[in-house]
């Protein structure tokens, strides 16, 4: 049986994982939970696993949750110092991070810190320190089992195969709500359309980043630390369908696909039940109800922030991070009506542009350009005093802060042979 914690136990994956491993009762055991603010289903979800421990970030919602724990006998953590204790606690085998933008990068760094495998659902935290988390895992010898759609079937692709034959991976996406839109109309988009994704089931944070488009760039970003491909090695194509999930191509030509009804509980699974596909109750893909699959460039002047963010992983350093904190700060403000959608991709580019460039930023500086892009971006965005996690105790405890090598991470045994 499988000692998890969840970090983010009430959000949209959390939620999601937690059917996962309902319907697999003998697979598992919760040891630990997390949410921002969702007290009432916090206390509801520990009390069905009886679990050890809970922590709710949003210390406004601690009074709540204590009382609906009250005899409980749980241990109740409260603001960021207690999200980080859940992820590096020494009694779990696995901890899923769900949490959402960059408030997942610490608790990341913590659990792999402490030798804890993650199943990483949370993509800024690679993209924000996918070199010092490379070489953390590496010096820790702990796992990674990617939770994305999209990284999960590149995973899966690349079972037994040598990754010096590999000629480029295609991460697929279904072109979002805005798909068909003309640029013009654009301008005009509400927060309720983008939330509108045509295929799946996500948070709002992650639907409105799949209506930038800037959801596919953070997945290039992420699939460079994963599989150790340079950029020009990782492109992206529109399919409306999202069957596909992503495909590799080989250098003889040949491409290795993976399929699948969009549902993220297929991908938690597999993540969480590793190396095993284990019997599920999930729809299947039924390809002649389907018919037909198709395939177009995606349009790089209506989403800039698809060449941003290949611009970003270009220039490496800082950049990846700052455009991942720009875009934090950007949606916010979009979901919270005080900028256009338009204004999204113009926030990363004023953020790429003028932050001050870092070479090999390390945790301390990487909290530094937090603050800068905070006191760059925040008096346009009209946004209130907002940190997406501060990390008040070093993740590395003393330990140093590591340097990297650009080395793949290592995901399990399926990692490709040399």
């Amino acid at each position: 049986m499988r000692r998890l914690s969840i970090l983010g136990s009430t959000g949209s994956i959390g939620t999601q994982a937690v059917e996962v491993i309902t319907s697999l009762p003998d697979e598992f055991q919760v040891v630990a939970l997390t949410a921002r603010r969702n007290a009432a289903l916090l206390a509801e979800q520990a009390r069905r696993f009886r679990v050890k421990a809970v922590a709710i970030t949003d210390e406004s919602a601690a009074e709540e949750l204590q009382e609906r724990m009250s005899g409980s006998g749980i241990e109740i953590l409260t603001g960021p110092e207690g999200v980080l204790a859940v992820a590096d606690r020494d009694d779990v085998d696995l901890c899923l991070n769900a949490l959402v933008g960059g408030a997942g990068m610490a608790p990341t760094i913590a659990a792999l810190k402490s030798g804890v495998d993650v199943a990483l659902s949370n993509k800024e935290s690679l993209v924000m320190a996918g070199e010092l988390i490379t070489d953390l895992i590496r010096r820790k010898e702990a796992q990674l089992y990617p939770v994305d759609s999209e990284h999960s079937a590149v995973w899966q692709c690349l079972a037994g195969e040598r990754l010096d034959q590999v000629r480029r991976l295609v991460l697929t996406g279904s072109g979002g709500p805005f798909r068909t839109w003309p640029r013009k109309k654009l301008a005009e988009a509400t927060r309720t359309q983008a939330l509108q994704h045509p295929n799946w089931n996500m948070g709002p944070k992650v639907t409105i980043d799949s209506a930038t488009m800037m959801n596919k760039g953070l997945e290039v970003i992420e699939a460079r630390w994963l599989f150790n491909l340079p950029p020009e090695q990782i492109d992206i194509v529109i399919h409306p369908q999202s069957i596909i999930h992503s495909m590799v191509e080989f250098t003889d030509g040949s491409v290795k696909a993976q399929l699948g009804i969009p549902d993220m509980k297929v991908p938690i699974q597999y993540a969480l039940t590793y190396p095993d596909h284990k019997p599920s109750s999930w729809p299947r893909l039924d390809l002649v109800q389907v018919a037909t699959l198709t395939f177009e460039p995606p349009d790089l002047e209506k989403f800039p922030c698809i060449p941003l963010a290949y611009e970003a992983l270009r220039r490496g350093g800082s950049a990846p991070a700052v455009l991942n904190m720009a875009n934090d700060l950007a949606v916010q403000a979009f979901l919270e009506d005080r900028i256009s959608f338009l204004e999204i991709p113009a926030t990363l580019e004023k953020a790429l542009a003028e932050h001050p460039f870092v070479d090999h930023p390390d945790l301390a500086a990487i909290e530094e350009l937090q603050t800068w892009t905070r006191r760059c971006l925040g008096p346009a965005l009209d946004l209130p005093e907002w940190v997406p996690f501060p990390s008040r105790r070093d993740p590395f405890s003393g330990k140093g802060t590591p340097s990297g090598s650009g080395s793949e991470i290592r995901i399990p045994s399926r990692e490709p042979s040399r």
